[in-house]
């Protein structure tokens, strides 16, 4: 996130959505910030096993590749969900170190999930990225659009969270989390029809930390 500041770091002043963030702090200090956390991480991997160290790189090019996107392909949302979709994978590699087919399928939901959600909140800033010359899949579908595209993902992330479970060998606990999951998702629709910055805002803060405190839990419990 902090490499997604720099990035943006001039399209940010001329959103008046986001044009505060660079007074937080200055571009050197984010640059700095932004550098050791990524040898951080990457020394955080090496620890951890010989193919987290080797794909560390990788996925921090993946997560760093999203920020650019915006400039050259109306997929921008999708990179987004791509690059929060490596972290099951890389959890499951630290603990395991293999692959397996149950993150591959937590994989797919949390990439159809996040495409999903920020197709909504991406609707804020259509006006400025119109205006930017900036690309994404609001911009190329309109607002409306997104939003039943939208609905569309997260019904298809609903059902990969159900792959996941049985891949996963998860219990009754992991599938009533589900219902919560489900519950949430239809809130944050039906708040984000509602078109308000507030309402917005509520769809994709608090609906979806319900989600993943949800999901959480119902792992947890399934699990002691």
């Amino acid at each position: 996130m902090t490499f997604n500041r720099v990035a943006d770091w001039e399209i940010d002043k001329r959103n008046p959505r986001t044009e505060g963030r660079h007074r937080l702090t200055t571009r050197r200090s984010a640059i700095a910030a932004c550098v050791a956390s990524s040898l951080g991480f990457v020394a955080s991997a090496w620890w951890l096993n010989d193919l987290c160290f080797v794909l560390a790189p990788v996925a921090l090019g993946i997560v760093f590749f999203y920020s650019l996107t915006k400039r050259f392909t109306h997929f921008a949302q999708l990179f987004l969900g791509l690059a929060l979709a490596v972290a099951p994978v890389g959890a499951w590699i630290a603990v395991t170190g293999s692959f397996d087919l149950p993150p591959l399928l937590l994989a797919v939901a949390v990439l159809l999930w996040v495409t999903g959600f920020d197709l909504i909140y991406a609707s804020q800033d259509y006006e400025v990225d119109v205006r930017e010359g900036l690309k994404s899949l609001v911009v190329r579908l309109g607002v409306a659009r997104s939003f039943q595209l939208a609905v569309g993902l997260h019904i298809a992330a609903f059902f990969a969270l159900i792959a996941f479970g049985f891949a996963a060998g998860l219990g009754m606990a992991y599938y009533t989390s589900l219902a919560v999951v489900l519950a949430a998702l239809v809130y944050e629709h039906l708040e984000a029809r509602r078109g308000s910055v507030a309402s917005i805002n509520r769809a994709f803060f608090v609906a979806n930390a319900a989600v993943g405190v949800a999901f959480l839990l119902g792992v947890i419990l399934d699990r002691i």
